[in-house]
């Protein structure tokens, strides 16, 4: 009952020896009465091998990224599956990516709100977009539109050359009367990018992002924002600190985005600078592995027994096996951080970077739904003494991030084709049980 999904190998509380202090058990909840839901621009990432006079056919620059319109990128995509030039085609979109990830590891429900083609052919982009994203992604919400979703083409020539070409298509025509206030209201976390606030003028999806945002904040649902790419951050940096202070809870981001949102280079410096406007923060910092921020309760605290680090806060992990809490929710907040070193020093051969971040921000929400799957199930444990946000503590939630992200780094694609093994608890979770 550790969380949400089907488990197969043993039961969590031996039914021969429940715990008297919770009972009556509580009967358990409908499937899927835990779930996240997310906005994402539906698109789909398609490699294919192709010679220079390909390139230059289309307008292209050997090397760089264009944006092509509908007409180029319905012409280029038919030339190369006619030739079967096309190696992979990938669902994409950093929100998929994570809905995804999320519904293999927890074996459960996700939601994803978005576009899809009203008129979808068999073997072609958009079918490719659904076969690859999990079946406990629930689609059922997607908006039609008449056209196309996104597609980004990845060109390589036979000298290894990529060239990059991108579509938008109809990505961005999410209409606020598309966003199911009851989907909101019962999820355990709103997941969110920085791209969906910074459309193109007239494009729906901003205003459809922010009705979203309208409804978890109704319903106390926690806005979690990836922040996607520096770029994006570097172009106005207070309007993003305004953004988090006023409509996010939960932080996720690399440490060029935390820099270029933050000024600083420090990843734990940046996080510690973060929790002036969110509630927990997820740095990941490539070979330098990653970093947790967030707040708990001064009186809940509890001491690591991992080794003390140092940095530009002095052992700054000295209270990592604490569970975090939002801002709101404590009386006497305390900052809690957290570092965890590249998995086994990281893959031996890093077969892809693309997804690594939205990897371990699935873990994340898979640790804030089952905090929420439990509480409904068994309300009366100690766990749920305070209004915690996380079921495990923060250097728990870190080796959980840490080791996803090394499974998507290891394989091809952004999207993981099977869970991991059964994680293993350590000593400081077992307190949590008592």
């Amino acid at each position: 009952m550790k969380f949400p999904g089907k488990r197969k190998s043993k039961h969590y509380f031996p039914v021969s020896a429940r715990d008297p202090l919770l009972m009556p058990v509580q009967p358990e909840a409908e499937h899927g009465s835990s779930w996240i839901v997310g906005i994402d621009q539906t698109l789909v990432d398609i490699e294919a091998r192709v010679d220079e006079a390909f390139i230059v056919r289309y307008g292209l620059s050997l090397g760089h990224s264009l944006v092509i319109d509908d007409a180029v990128a319905d012409a280029l995509y038919r030339e190369l599956r006619d030739n079967k030039l096309i190696t992979h085609q990938f669902a994409g979109g950093t929100i998929g990516n994570t809905l995804h990830n999320y519904s293999v590891l927890a074996d459960d429900r996700s939601v994803l709100l978005g576009v899809m083609c009203d008129n979808i052919e068999i073997g072609g982009y958009a079918y490719r977009y659904l076969c690859n994203t999990s079946s406990r992604t629930d689609l059922n919400h997607l908006q039609g539109v008449n056209g196309a979703i996104g597609r980004c083409f990845t060109l390589v020539t036979a000298q290894g050359e990529r060239t990059f070409a991108i579509s938008p298509g109809m990505m961005n025509q999410l209409r606020t009367e598309s966003i199911p206030e009851s989907v909101i209201a019962g999820a355990s976390a709103l997941v969110l990018t920085s791209y969906l606030v910074r459309c193109q003028p007239g494009e729906p999806m901003p205003d459809a992002t922010m009705q979203a945002i309208a409804y978890a904040k109704k319903h106390n649902v926690p806005v979690v924002l990836t922040l996607g790419t520096q770029y994006v951050i570097a172009d106005n940096p207070d309007f993003w600190r305004a953004f988090l202070r006023e409509h996010v809870s939960v932080l996720a981001m690399n440490e060029e985005e935390a820099c270029a949102l933050t000024g600083s280079a420090d990843p734990l410096e940046a996080a510690n600078i973060a929790l002036d406007w969110v509630d927990l923060v997820l740095c990941t910092a490539g070979p330098g592995g990653l970093y947790m921020a967030g707040f708990t309760e001064e009186s809940g605290k509890r001491a690591t027994n991992h080794p003390l680090l140092p940095g530009i806060i002095a052992e700054f992990n000295q209270y990592e096996f604490s569970r975090a809490m939002r801002y709101q929710d404590c009386q006497q907040p305390l900052r809690i951080f957290s570092h965890i070193a590249p998995y086994m020093g990281g893959p031996e051969k890093i077969m892809n970077t693309n997804g690594a971040g939205d990897g371990a921000l699935a873990a994340l929400l898979h640790d804030i739904t089952a905090n929420n799957y439990h509480r409904q199930n068994v309300p009366n444990s100690s766990k749920h003494g305070r209004q915690y946000l996380t079921y495990s503590s923060l250097a728990q939630v870190c080796k959980y991030a840490n080791r996803v992200s090394y499974q998507v780094l290891n394989q091809h694609a952004p999207r993981l084709t099977r869970g991991l093994p059964e994680r293993e608890d350590s000593l400081e979770e077992a307190y949590w049980e008592r």
